[in-house]
């Protein structure tokens, strides 16, 4: 038994110091003295989320129809009015609900949903008040900050 220890603990031996000799003499580490940093990529161009637009976000153009609290989007050519419950979209109003076509107000959003804000739009536009306004049709940019704050009534 002792025969076959000796030679296993010399090839093991043997193995060992070749490791030691050859295997770090073919790989080698680099330490750099100065580390490379990518820069952050450039922020994305306009204003953060919570700031006013000005432009660079999309707006929604929308006619409010006071008297009949219904909301038509002129890009999508949708509809919004409440029925049932709950507010609908509808690329057409349903037979019971009439609008009158001079009888509105202009609308730019930042939302795709302008009932979001429809509390706030019925007090500022309540029934029959838009023809008062310039013939029947008032416009009303809801981007502008001071329009967003006046239609809050916040000073």
């Amino acid at each position: 038994m002792r025969q076959l220890v000796r030679p296993a603990f010399s090839v093991i031996a043997i193995g060992i110091l070749l490791l030691l000799v050859f295997g770090c003499h073919h790989s080698r580490v680099v330490v750099e003295e100065h580390p490379v940093y990518t820069p952050a990529p450039p922020p994305e161009p306009g204003p953060p989320p919570w700031a006013p637009a000005h432009g660079y976000r999309a707006k929604h153009h929308y006619y409010y129809y006071p008297a009949s609290y219904v909301y038509f989007d002129t890009g999508r050519k949708l509809y919004f009015y409440y029925s049932d419950s709950r507010w609908q979209v509808s690329v057409s109003l349903p037979t019971a609900i009439h609008i009158d076509v001079g009888d509105y107000v202009a609308l730019d959003m930042e939302t795709d949903r302008p009932y979001t804000y429809h509390s706030d739009v019925v007090r500022r536009y309540p029934p029959g008040q838009a023809k008062k306004l310039e013939g029947g049709k008032a416009k009303e940019n809801r981007s502008d900050p001071r329009n967003l704050l006046s239609l809050l009534n916040i000073q």
